[in-house]
């Protein structure tokens, strides 16, 4: 009987040393099971919320495609997004909670603001992380983890000022724009600064966190003007254009990818033509375009927006990423991850996708030709 206490004693002390040994495995980017972790944070809740779902739609049907198909050299993929409300502090906790269930490589995060919160805690991970639609330069500034799939906000409003002046030769030019956010203000100084260089004098109005509501003053501000540049989100873009509506100003309303969705945020008393610079058109008869958008449309019912394809993009880069990189350990850290897939992509790696074209810089930036829209109503 004493013999018998005695080996379920050590029975025990053994179970107690296996379970610590496994509480102390977390938050190491790495799993121990047969899929690749890839994670993601965006604003699930809130007013940005639909570029987060659209985000983490895009991905997932991404990830749904390729584990149908037989995975990543056999090996599946998971996609944890976590919501981060788009706050940069929301961001930092979301970011160790995917560090814990195991994230090995990353979409990044949605948002400029709280992408760069992500992309501050991934560089000293070394987790590769390519953002759909952070679009701020210092996101991926001097850190040889961090893409993009999207364009930058310095190339936005380059090219807004570069459209209006030389192709639609726009005479009178007014901007409204969001002092308060990262994205509104890097392609504004862009624009200003390309304006600048064209020698074309243009009128501008502000807006802040704490004033978006009531756009009446700014409108009236600019009756005048042939078009208002508006680098900033949708739902902003939407009181804006109902206020034309209201003042009678007839203006083109021409703005950059953050009015994808401005659609549902306008009626019909908006007259106005709406122009945005993005690099997807759902209209798009491309063969891999309108097979994304008849998928997208079968699982979620409903069009996808830039930033479902911006996210289905990101998944199938890393993918493709991986493929060329001859991943074939699903237990492979992050870290020795990152190094691999980050050398396939700044070693030429061309990628077609729903949002075009594309290869990257050293830098993480891509290069690829972007689309100008026309807002159907």
């Amino acid at each position: 009987m004493k013999n018998f206490k005695k080996v379920i004693g050590v029975l025990l002390t053994l179970a107690i040393v296996v379970t610590c040994f496994a509480a102390c495995g977390g938050n190491t980017g790495k799993t121990t099971g047969d899929k690749i972790v890839v994670g993601g944070t965006g604003p699930l809740t809130g007013d940005a919320s639909q570029y987060g779902i659209s985000v983490q739609q895009g991905a997932q049907l991404a990830i749904d495609e390729i584990n149908a198909a037989g995975g990543m050299n056999g090996i599946q993929l998971e996609f944890i997004m976590k919501d981060d409300k788009a706050l940069a502090a929301e961001t930092a906790t979301a970011y160790d909670q995917l560090m814990d269930a195991g994230m090995q490589i990353s979409i990044g995060s949605t948002t400029t603001g709280s992408c760069e919160a992500f992309a501050a805690k991934a560089v000293e991970d070394n987790l590769f992380f390519i953002t759909p639609s952070a679009s701020a330069a210092s996101v991926i500034e001097g850190r040889k983890n961090g893409f993009r799939v999207c364009f930058g906000d310095p190339d936005q409003g380059v090219l807004a000022a570069d459209t209006l002046v030389n192709d639609y030769k726009m005479k009178n030019i007014g901007c409204i724009y969001d002092t308060s956010d990262t994205y509104s203000t890097g392609v504004y100084d862009a624009f200003k600064a390309e304006m600048d260089k064209l020698g074309v004098s243009f009128t501008t109005k502000t807006f802040d966190a704490e004033n978006k509501k009531d756009f009446s003053t700014q409108v009236e501000a600019l009756k005048d003007c042939d078009v208002i540049f508006t680098p900033i989100y949708y739902t902003e873009a939407g009181l804006i254009a109902r206020a034309c509506a209201a003042k009678g100003v007839n203006a083109l309303i021409f703005g950059c990818d953050g009015l994808d969705s401005i659609a549902g945020q306008i009626d019909s008393s908006v007259t106005n033509e709406i122009k945005y610079i993005t690099p997807f058109d759902v209209e798009s008869t491309n063969e891999k375009i309108s097979k994304f958008v008849a998928s997208y449309k079968a699982k979620y019912n409903k069009a996808p927006d830039q930033f479902a394809a911006d996210a289905y993009d990101a998944v199938y880069v890393i993918y493709n990423a991986m493929l060329k990189a001859n991943i074939t350990d699903a237990n492979i850290s992050a870290s020795e991850l990152c190094d691999k897939v980050a050398a396939v992509l700044t070693g030429g790696m061309e990628f077609e996708g729903t949002t075009g074209t594309m290869t990257w810089n050293a830098d993480g930036a891509p290069n690829k030709v972007p689309t100008i829209v026309t807002v159907k109503k």
